[in-house]
């Protein structure tokens, strides 16, 4: 179909430039049957072989056949195949290859999750690989996607190279309001990279995701928090495969192929089988693995240990060995990479102090550097790690600290403590963080590392208000404002704590509030009175927001008096003591920087060791002095 339509459009060229001078119409014809020549370069017309591959016009129903794949058993082996029949344009300008399984070991297993990409050969020749299936199915019946279609993948120039940069973002933000990081991990943990279909209708084999290199309930935690992503996740076996640093692994059909997303001390790794190789060329999986087109994941071999057998859908289990390539094509028919290229992996340092551990593990790793999958790859394996020796009791504080260092010298980095909600503050913060570093249309950041530390201990720091005493609810410019508050913290006894405000001088007589509150109230007042702290409007000014956005402390007890706006604010300029009459002038509504009354209140703040969760209002009345 794309050498017909090459050929046509280099007709339609043709035909219009006839007419023209012919110095003019020559050039523009050589130009176009360049064009036509590279859009019909497809490996297929260089790659193919008669000899070597079977195309799905030579299939008939009721030939034998037979794929090649790895149950864990005597390495890659061979199955026997009967073709039931040939789908065309199962899906537009796709075909496919029905097959039946007849080996016993099928008819135990049904549909395999990690046979994507097991190869079939019909006649003694390539026919494609195995790529999907039924949920449910009593007998082991596949589709497969032939040869012809998959040797096409990476076929546009350049695609056999890793991605330059980025894809583009891989999700969408309203950058026109204040940034609000629980809302963009909301987002994101919403959205499913995967959908594999329902069940009891045809799908594609699902390559499952493995976890290992933690324990099993901690491994099993994370594969819950990828499975919301449309993963088939699963906890794997901790160590290593055998032959991990014996070189490069001899690529061969049938044999496991493999992604390794989180490499490392936690390994996280979505494992298919190998279908084709020609030269440092391999081709897999029969189908897409998120269908993003160039792009830049990890590659490896791999080894299967066993086939774990299900009546829902039986999934193969096994372990990566090292990276030694980039797979560099990801469509529609099959994932094409290539040995010898390097992949861009993010390195990521986890510490973490828990409690009911006597020892401060560190785990160091390495995460794929793809906008989709490392905001949720990164805060899955820091939960994981957290929750390594087991969960947080019902009583627990966490304590942490972030940094995330980006390639142009820029940074966010964060530090705070959270009670009671287990790890979701943190998780939050940290996904939300990446994911619009990773996703603005502005500039996708380069993450040149990430290191997270976390501190859990078995206590309750949750606070509240016992009471409010102002020493005079009626003060004059200038005078002081004395303010005792008594907090009352879970299971411990009351602090008192004493602040002092300064009424300004300046302040006109009229009515105003006292606010005193913990962290989420003030967090609340800031997004409210300052808005355009949080708000990103390039590059720079994300990086801003999110530090901003990122440095309010948990632990501080907030004490403001609220006062009339004076001034203006441009963007983030500040402008408080310009002249109302100068400030009419940045207030037309034609001007592209839109002004904004500039907030102002008195703030003092306390530290307080604990997380206040309410706030108290109280009236202050100044009087002309």
């Amino acid at each position: 179909m794309l050498r017909m339509d090459a050929k046509a459009r280099a007709l339609k060229v043709q035909r219009r430039f006839l007419g023209m001078r012919w110095p003019v119409a020559v050039c523009l014809l050589v130009v176009g049957a360049t064009l036509a020549a590279e859009a019909t370069a497809e490996p297929a017309d260089t790659l193919w072989d008669p000899q070597r591959y079977i195309s799905v016009e030579e299939v008939k129903p009721g030939m034998e056949a037979y794929c090649l794949t790895d149950y864990g058993v005597d390495g890659v082996e061979k199955f026997a195949l009967r073709v039931v029949n040939v789908v065309y344009e199962i899906e537009p300008g796709r075909d496919a290859i029905l097959v039946m399984g007849l080996d016993e070991r099928f008819k135990h297993t049904g549909v395999v999750a990690g046979c994507s990409g097991s190869p079939v050969y019909i006649d003694g020749r390539l026919a494609g690989a195995l790529a999907f299936g039924w949920t449910y199915s009593k007998d082991p019946l596949y589709g497969v996607t032939p040869i012809k279609e998959m040797l096409q993948v990476g076929s546009v120039a350049g695609s056999d190279q890793p991605a330059a940069g980025s894809r583009g973002p891989a999700f969408s933000f309203d950058f026109s309001k204040p940034i609000d990081l629980v809302a963009v991990s909301a987002r994101v943990k919403s959205t499913k990279l995967f959908n594999i279909g329902s069940t009891g209708a045809a799908t594609r084999l699902p390559c499952p995701l493995l976890i290992s290199g933690l324990s099993p309930a901690s491994c099993e935690q994370a594969a819950s928090q990828l499975e919301a992503m449309g993963f088939a996740a699963a906890p794997g076996l901790s160590g290593s495969a055998e032959g991990e640093s014996n070189g490069s692994p001899e690529f061969t059909p049938g044999a496991a192929l493999t992604i390794p997303l989180v490499a490392g001390d936690i390994k996280m790794y979505v494992l298919g089988t190998v279908t084709e190789v020609r030269g440092d060329r391999v081709y897999g999986f029969g189908h897409s693995f998120l269908g993003y087109g160039p792009l830049n994941l990890p590659m490896a071999g791999g080894k299967v240990y066993t086939v774990v057998s299900s009546v829902m859908r039986s999934s193969k289990l096994g372990a990566a060995t090292d990276i030694v390539g980039s797979i560099t094509s990801d469509e529609t028919a099959a994932i094409y990479g290539k040995i010898g290229m390097t992949p861009r992996m993010i390195p990521l340092s986890i510490r973490v102090n828990h409690f009911n551990d006597s020892t401060v593990r560190t785990y160091h790793c390495q995460v794929a550097d793809n906008e989709s999958l490392a905001p949720q790859l990164v805060p899955s394996a820091v939960s994981a790690a957290a929750l390594q020796v087991g969960s947080l009791p019902p009583d627990h504080t966490v304590e942490y600290k972030a940094a995330i260092d980006l390639k142009d010298g820029n940074a966010v980095r964060f530090a705070n403590i959270s009670t009671g909600v287990e790890l979701s503050e943190p998780i939050s913060e940290l996904m939300g963080a990446l994911v619009l570093l990773m996703n603005n249309p502005f500039k996708t950041a380069e993450i040149e590392s990430l290191d997270f530390d976390v501190r859990i201990s078995p206590k309750n720091t949750e606070a509240h208000l016992w009471s409010v005493d102002v020493s005079n609810t009626t003060v004059k410019p200038g005078e002081d404002i004395e303010v005792t508050v008594v907090v009352e913290s879970y299971l411990a006894e009351k602090k008192m704590y004493r602040l002092t405000l300064t009424v300004p001088e300046d302040v006109a007589a009229g009515k105003y509030q006292l606010l005193l509150c913990g962290v989420y109230e003030y967090e609340n007042f800031l997004r409210k009175t300052t808005p355009y702290r949080f708000l990103a409007t390039n590059y720079r000014t994300l990086i801003e927001a999110l530090n901003d956005a990122l440095s309010v402390e948990r632990t501080k007890l907030h004490c403001c008096l609220v006062l009339p706006p004076e001034g203006i604010m441009l963007e983030k300029a500040q402008l408080p003591s310009l002249p109302e009459t100068k400030a009419v002038i940045f207030q037309n509504d034609g001007r592209a920087l839109k002004a904004q009354p500039h907030p102002r209140w008195i703030e003092k703040t306390v530290e307080t060791g604990t997380v206040i969760a309410d706030k108290e209002i109280v009236p202050i009345v100044v009087e002309e002095k």
